[in-house]
């Protein structure tokens, strides 16, 4: 089980915005890696603040948390787990202002700067089923990865720091500039030794399979995050991330609308008249549906409910059923003889009620 964020953070479920920053700031601190290097449990304590921090300084998810807990998060890339080092450097590190000499280059401005290996994209095709409900994917990933038997040391042309102090002189006087290291690009260390089977910066490729929970409600061309499945870095750096792209596939018979689904129902003039029942398909399975006798084309009958999750957990869209009066083209002379006889009849004239909306006013009605 994961620990409470509040607890985490030292604070109560009512502390202020400014007492949460507060409180991240002392434990970021006290737990920072430039004050406690290789000490592992620091290393971790730090990274759970800022996860705690990332979650309950955000409005939003500190709003969905509060009400859904950890699970409001699972999934992957919504917030709120995973976090590397370079992730809490780059999104927190004006809170920690000068305490550490102000370079956030890896850890802090004293260490060697930590390279993050390149990430991986791949796209995940997913039915309206799977969208409306959720789904783990396994995900077959080929990603670079330590060969083993590759050893490192340090960089002599940088002594382990990953960067080049260059001295220029110019009418202001002698300029100092700091630079990426060519030799080790900016790792700090170079290769030892390596295997037959390691590339030139000792990775090697391998096939993984990764476990990936799709939260119900993602839509086409979203992107989810999977921290730490993508490429190794060079000289023990971190792992870049797994991005997933959503491609949603279409439906034989519903059409999506943001979280609601549309469907289009055709009923024959005998059904029209008479009333009828029809079952119908929704992301949930089947369901029937009763037609009210003398319905009119173009009625749009609301289940609520029965539409696709919203993605910030917030309720459920609707299925909006278009019942459609299917004309036939071609009929038998006794049929062409009852309408005949039909066609002068008082109950076959068109009598809009003042209640029956027009086309455009319930298309109006649809997206208000």
């Amino acid at each position: 089980m994961k620990e409470d964020f509040y607890e985490v953070l030292g604070v109560s479920k009512g502390a202020s915005e400014s007492e949460i920053k507060k409180a991240y700031r002392k434990m970021a601190l006290k737990y920072h890696p430039d004050k406690n290097p290789d000490d592992k449990e620091a290393e971790e304590k730090f990274k759970k603040a800022a996860e705690a921090y990332e979650v309950l300084s955000n409005p939003d998810k500190k709003e969905r948390y509060d009400q859904f807990g950890h699970q409001a998060f699972e999934g992957g890339g919504f917030g709120g787990g995973g976090m590397n080092m370079d992730d809490i450097f780059s999104q927190f590190g004006d809170i920690f202002g000068g305490a550490f000499g102000g370079g956030f280059s890896g850890f802090g401005g004293g260490g060697r700067r930590m390279v993050k290996g390149s990430n991986l994209r791949i796209r995940v095709k997913l039915s309206l089923d799977e969208v409306a409900n959720g789904v783990e994917k396994k995900i077959k990933v080929k990603r670079k990865i330590q060969a083993e038997g590759t050893t490192y040391k340090t960089c002599g042309t940088c002594n382990g720091s990953g960067q080049v102090t260059r001295v220029t002189n110019t009418i202001l006087g002698r300029m100092q500039t700091a630079t990426t290291c060519q030799t080790c690009g900016g790792s700090g260390q170079v290769i030892d030794s390596k295997s037959s089977d390691a590339d030139a910066q000792g990775l090697k490729v391998a096939e993984e399979t990764v476990s990936v929970k799709i939260p119900a409600g993602v839509v086409d061309g979203m992107q989810l995050k999977v921290t730490g499945k993508g490429n190794d870095a060079p000289g023990n750096g971190i792992a870049g991330d797994l991005l997933v792209v959503i491609s949603e596939e279409e439906h034989p018979s519903l059409k999506r609308e943001g979280d609601n689904l549309h469907y289009d129902m055709y009923v024959s003039l005998p059904d029209a008249v008479l009333g009828t029942s029809k079952e119908i398909d929704t992301v949930t399975g089947k369901v029937r549906i009763k037609i009210e006798a003398g319905v009119q084309s173009g009625k749009i009958l609301r289940l609520r409910g029965k539409g696709i999750p919203s993605i910030n957990g917030y309720g459920k869209g609707d299925l909006l059923v278009h019942v459609n009066v299917w004309t036939p083209k071609t009929l038998s002379k006794k049929q062409k003889e009852f309408f005949e006889d039909m066609r002068d009849d008082e109950h076959f004239e068109p009598k809009p009620e003042s209640t029956d909306k027009s086309f455009f006013e319930k298309v109006k009605d649809m997206f208000s």
